[in-house]
């Protein structure tokens, strides 16, 4: 690798994980089950989805002394199951993973998706054996995967690490951790957004990425 990183660090939902419509769709049957305005369009969820997810509910004009967020999240996570059942890694993540393990790069997967989950997602994907290692949290309430990425990194001090993801959420958490970041436009906030986060490379694929990581 042209860069020399002894590990990649994954965000899962959006970044390997195509569940852009599956997170519309359950947002929208949530919105729906509320009264709420639903998004029209793939980009208006764009621009609107962020973490905390917390403050995301708020953007969207849930009322917490209504409907407790704790609610919320339950509610959502059953719309989401049912909805990301045929939700797929997009096509070009086994290839990417593949040259980069051909170079004895170590790969984890971080995600603000508690573990549990997380684990039966990978697991029935067909790529848990890709992965050295699995970070989730231990709730479903999204609020940061900052700590669990501060925590790896205090007991992996001397990797060098890119963290790959979709959201500026997945910046702060790489800048937190003192890690290089590259993003992907292609899943849960959009390409302007991202180009104002630091990062070292913003790109519409992972293809697109291995051309910017790879020397062949």
């Amino acid at each position: 690798m042209s860069l020399a990183y002894t590990h990649l660090i994954w965000d899962f939902n959006g970044t390997l994980y195509d569940d852009v419509d599956a997170g519309i769709e359950s947002a929208n049957d949530l919105l729906a089950a509320h009264a709420l305005p639903t998004f029209s369009c793939r980009e208006t969820y764009r621009e609107t989805f962020g973490f905390p997810i917390v403050d995301y509910y708020r953007r969207l004009g849930f009322d917490f002394s209504r409907t407790p967020y704790a609610d919320l999240a339950v509610e959502w996570v059953a719309y989401y199951m049912e909805r990301s059942r045929g939700a797929g890694v997009f096509d070009d993540v086994v290839k990417t993973l593949t040259r980069a393990k051909e170079r004895g790069v170590s790969h984890w997967v971080l995600s603000a998706t508690e573990l549990g989950m997380l684990e039966r997602q990978i697991e029935s994907l067909g790529i848990h054996g890709w992965f050295d290692g699995l970070l989730g949290l231990d709730n479903i309430h999204a609020y940061s995967k900052a700590e669990i990425g501060l925590q790896w990194r205090r007991e992996h001090p001397d990797a060098r690490v890119l963290l790959i993801g979709d959201t500026d959420h997945d910046a702060e958490v790489a800048a937190a951790m003192g890690v290089d970041c590259a993003l992907v436009a292609r899943g849960h906030q959009n390409r302007k957004k991202l180009e104002s986060c630091q990062a070292i490379a913003v790109t519409d694929s992972l293809t697109e990425l291995s051309k910017i990581l790879f020397d062949d």
